[in-house]
């Protein structure tokens, strides 16, 4: 396709030098016609014109050009044939063109979308301005398909509930199901943006413990992303919801806190340049069928040390409300948090009857007495485990959630504290005789 582009577009030229050859040739066939004269009205041809001029008087020849009476005609052909080229090249120059622009506008839609779904007025400020989107790289679902999928958003497909939307078990036929994370408030400034910033970020981000994007969708005041199938919704509908844990065992717990480390240290160390989450906890870790864990919802990632004053950062880490700076050292914190949830079976914040408490709060002062470690274990996994793989877990939970970002590690070097302690069959190092 390449060299025929090449050659279509350099075609022109080779017509424009055929056209002028063609001329030319025509014209230096006629000089043939050219012939010499003595005064005599006989004709002698050119060929014959030298043995001849001896009998001739000595006085100068006169020379004498004939034209033969078809010259004009035959260029009048040769531009009609020369026209006529470079009519048919500019044509397949202009349905190239047509067929290249056609291609590239069916690219971006990915999935054949229905017309009313397409030009909702509402729809295109947003879809413009993703800039994924315009390079064609995601698809975009219609939002009948996704309504059919879901039987029109039911509670009975509800993986689970976050702050900012749910997460819907979705079959789109026999053999594929997907998660849509309906987003509430659409159409308010902030929500656009978060939505606009996860397209953009997931289309980009390759990794086995990140959430894989599979389209999105926007119809009038309702935003959907669609994320591969993760049946067994999100980390804290696992540990707060019905079940409360009991599905949890402590290796799987373990395992989750890895596969969370591993993908934080992905964007923190392999992405470049590195990326903050910045809003990582328990609702944003989604399981899958086998409780591999992957974060989802990059509505407030950003590049390191940059902030996007625009957008309202949750308050996680406390530099967050001393002065905004935005480091990896978020993440970590956002991290020990997490593994507090694990550990203890407790929501980031409990809302008793009176103020609100954070697990931090609650936690680290009696996480430093080892006797009493063991008590305060969420129920369901309380007496499984190894209590020194249990002190080190703690241990390293304290050092992520250390008030001052200094004092906390480095995601790389949590995961090489944790991964020992994991057997060899969930992904870690851990060798169990």
């Amino acid at each position: 396709m390449c060299l025929l582009r090449h050659f279509l577009f350099s075609l022109p030229i080779w017509v424009l030098c055929l056209s002028f050859f063609s001329v030319a040739s025509v014209i230096k066939s006629e000089e043939s016609s050219i012939v010499f004269a003595s005064g005599s009205s006989q004709e002698i041809p050119l060929s014959q014109a030298s043995p001849q001029m001896g009998a001739q008087s000595p006085g100068p020849p006169i020379v004498k050009v004939v034209f033969r009476e078809d010259l004009n005609k035959k260029i009048l052909i040769a531009l009609i044939v020369s026209s006529t080229l470079l009519c048919v090249t500019v044509l397949l120059l202009l349905y190239l063109l047509l067929w290249r622009y056609r291609n590239l506008k069916n690219s971006f839609s990915g999935i054949q979308q229905k017309p009313d779904s397409v030009k909702s007025v509402a729809t295109k400020p947003i879809v413009h301005k993703i800039d994924s989107v315009r390079k064609g790289t995601i698809p975009v679902y219609d939002y009948q398909l996704l309504e059919s999928a879901t039987n029109k958003f039911s509670d009975s497909n509800v993986l689970s509930r976050g702050g900012r939307g749910c997460l819907y078990r979705a079959c789109l036929d026999e053999k594929s199901s997907v998660t849509v994370k309906k987003l509430d408030g659409c159409g308010e400034t902030d929500i656009d943006k978060q939505f606009e910033n996860e397209v953009d970020w997931l289309a980009k981000i390759r990794h086995q413990n990140i959430i894989s994007l599979l389209g999105f969708c926007v119809y009038r005041q309702t935003s959907c992303i669609v994320y591969e199938m993760m049946q067994n919704g999100s980390l804290e509908s696992q540990l707060h919801g019905p079940s409360q844990g009991a599905g949890l065992t402590w290796q799987l717990r373990m395992k989750i806190a890895v596969d969370i480390a591993r993908g934080l240290e992905y964007l923190h160390e392999h992405c470049h340049p590195p990326v903050v989450h910045r809003d990582l906890k328990s609702s944003n870790i989604l399981l899958d069928s086998d409780f591999n864990a992957k974060i989802s919802d990059f509505g407030f990632a950003t590049v390191l040390m940059t902030q996007n004053k625009n957008l309202k950062i949750p308050d996680r880490a406390s530099e967050f409300i001393l002065d905004g700076k935005v480091t990896d050292k978020n993440d970590v914190y956002s991290f020990g948090v997490i593994l507090l949830e694990l550990l203890l079976g407790k929501k980031s914040v409990e809302k008793p009857s009176s103020e609100p408490e954070s697990v931090v709060t609650w936690a680290v002062p009696k996480l430093s007495d080892r006797a009493n470690l063991p008590n305060i274990l969420d129920p369901a996994i309380k007496g499984t485990m190894d209590l020194k793989h249990l002190y080190q877990v703690a241990a390293v939970a304290v050092l992520c959630v250390q008030p001052e970002p200094s004092y906390r590690p480095l995601i790389t070097d949590v995961l090489h504290s944790l991964i020992p302690l994991l057997p060899v069959d969930l992904g870690g190092s851990l060798r169990i005789l």
